[in-house]
């Protein structure tokens, strides 16, 4: 059962992005990415009681931090999906936990596996010239911010208890982005429509998971959690397919089994102990 709910939360985030991707040219990244964080912060709100002793500055920054790495993530990614589309950022970012993780490893089958999920990307972007620079850029910065993710959001474990500092983050990306959301709206083009797939974007891809994220963690395994996790790539490129009407060379459907299938294989041979990074988080919500 929490090894479906878990397939249901990558469902989730990428119909949610495969969403964000039809409302972006209309309204832009900023407002999509703000109203993402807004009803996060809706979510986990109700659940804060700070005490003003512990408002310290040693005790926050790792979660402040943490709320600057959301607002870039989710901004760089939904950017890069707006410009290469969502297969093909979707797997371009997946790099970002993926080297993290198997960063420690000595293993000849990790160097093996990354190498893999390396030439994968290359097929990706680099073999017929026609790919966006600027998209790939910004997809490497979401794999970047995706890997400090990953580790701010376990320091910040070990610091604020409960949804505290997810809480903390999402008030500190609230305030960050409402600023520049504001500056680009154009009230003139929201309507009911564009409402409702921004509200379906926030619940899809930030309220849903991380209300399910308890229930899947108590009944799978974080290695587990990081292998399903790892097939994240084809499902995005699914829903850009069904929903975007994304097109897709042979070479490009090639490359994303590639990612995925070193992904899963490094993931899935791993042993036991020590945790890596990402089956400690294996999150990144998109």
């Amino acid at each position: 059962m929490g090894a479906l709910t878990q397939v249901g939360t990558e469902v989730s985030i990428n119909l949610g992005s495969s969403l964000a991707g039809v409302v972006i040219p209309v309204v832009g990244s900023f407002v999509v990415v703000a109203v993402r964080q807004l009803v996060m912060a809706i979510v986990v709100l109700p659940l804060y009681r700070p005490k003003r002793a512990e408002l310290t500055w040693a005790r926050l920054w790792p979660a402040l931090a943490l709320g600057v790495v959301l607002a870039v993530m989710n901004l760089a990614f939904y950017e890069s999906v707006h410009l290469l589309g969502l297969g093909v950022a979707a797997t371009i970012e997946f790099l970002g936990p993926l080297l993290l993780a198997l960063t420690t490893s000595r293993r000849l089958l990790d160097v093996i596996c990354v190498i893999a999920a390396g030439l994968g990307v290359v097929m990706l972007t680099g073999l017929d010239g026609t790919i966006n620079a600027w998209g790939v850029v910004l997809a490497l910065t979401a794999a970047a911010s995706w890997a400090a993710y990953i580790l701010l959001t376990r320091r910040v474990a070990l610091r604020l208890p409960g949804l505290e500092g997810l809480t903390v983050a999402s008030i500190v990306s609230l305030v960050l982005l409402v600023p520049a959301a504001l500056f680009t709206l154009d009230v003139s083009v929201i309507d009911w429509r564009v409402l409702g797939l921004l509200l379906a974007i926030g619940v899809l891809s930030s309220a849903l998971p991380y209300s399910l994220d308890t229930f899947i963690l108590r009944r799978i395994t974080a290695r587990v959690y990081a292998i399903i996790t790892s097939f994240g790539p084809v499902i995005a490129a699914i829903f850009g397919w069904l929903i975007l009407a994304e097109q897709f060379t042979l070479v490009q459907v090639l490359a994303i089994a590639l990612v995925c299938g070193a992904a899963g294989t490094a993931l899935a041979t791993q042993r036991d102990a020590p945790t890596s990074d990402l089956e400690m988080t294996a999150e990144g919500q998109h």
